[in-house]
């Protein structure tokens, strides 16, 4: 009887230390499970990846994060330019304008992709982003030492050769937005404007998306430079003149004693101003105690031959 006593012990205390590590065990795993967890959200919202890349990046560098991002990095850059040489044929009229006003100076740029769906994407934006402040950077770069009124037009090929973060050209931001969206995408055009400081710089987008603020974007776009103005009110003045050459397209500034032609009148001065049509925009700025000295109009898609420049 001893015996089987103390058999029936020893057997009950070995299963009871078995269920305590087992509980341990899963214990341990849960952690374990929580913490890799962790990582994968981490990084999934740092990068933008699928889970299921994440997930490989993670297991393949053993959690480290830092190898596992500058892996992905890596690897979207791979396919973007993989799939970016077999998109390259499509037609991108898509797209949007993007306009930035910074200190006496302003850039506005045109980035196309092939439907509107892939324009309201987050990425495609911040890719517009991207190319308005490189672009700016690189006027300002080259402009430090220049007076007076400093006046840039960028073609997509030079465009595609700055700089953007870490040394990467737009050229491999443009091949990376591709790889994850899927569709042809290119930059078309820039320009950059630098004033003197007692010169204004107005602008209007038409149509702006909901939430782009930094940089407002939409199908058209204009800048406007002028001199005068009423005191405290070159904004807004900045503005009407703005959406008076989105809405009027002129092609030319013509001179301030012109005559008016008629509604084919493709000179900004001369033309029925928008927001007065009982005046002429010349009229409307003598009234204004201003002078409009350039403009720049873009409109998103359109041709070489269109810009009538």
């Amino acid at each position: 009887m001893s015996l089987t006593f103390l058999f029936r012990t020893i057997t009950r205390d070995v299963t009871k230390v078995n269920i305590c590590q087992h509980v341990q065990s899963l214990h341990t795993g849960c952690q374990l499970l929580a913490a890799e967890k962790a990582l994968l959200m981490k990084l999934r919202k740092s990068t933008g990846y699928t889970f299921i890349n994440c997930k490989k990046a993670l297991e393949k560098f053993d959690n480290d994060i830092a190898q596992a991002e500058s892996w992905l990095h890596e690897q979207a850059q791979k396919e973007g330019w993989s799939k970016a040489n077999k998109l390259e044929g499509r037609k991108a009229k898509e797209g949007l304008i993007g306009l930035f006003i910074g200190d006496k100076a302003a850039v506005m740029v045109e980035v196309n992709c092939e439907t509107d769906f892939v324009a309201r994407n987050e990425k495609f934006q911040q890719l517009v982003k991207d190319v308005a402040f490189a672009t700016l950077a690189h006027h300002r770069s080259k402009s430090q030492s220049a007076a007076g009124y400093v006046k840039s037009v960028l073609a997509g090929e030079e465009l595609n050769k700055l700089s953007v973060a870490e040394g990467a050209s737009l050229a491999d931001q443009v091949a990376l937005t591709i790889g994850r969206l899927g569709e042809n995408m290119s930059v078309k055009r820039a320009v950059t404007v630098g004033v003197p400081a007692e010169w204004h710089i107005g602008s209007y987008v038409h149509g702006s998306l909901s939430g782009q603020t930094e940089v407002p974007m939409g199908r058209y776009g204009a800048l406007v430079v002028f001199q005068g103005g009423k005191e405290g009110e070159q904004e807004v003045l900045g503005r009407k003149l703005g959406q008076h050459i989105v809405g009027e397209a002129p092609v030319s500034l013509g001179n301030m004693d012109d005559l008016p032609c008629g509604e084919s009148e493709t000179r900004l001065l001369p033309q029925t101003f928008l927001g007065d049509p009982s005046r002429t925009v010349a009229q409307f700025l003598k009234g204004q105690q201003a002078r409009v000295l350039d403009f720049v109009r873009f409109q998103c898609g359109e041709t070489v031959s269109e810009e009538g420049k």
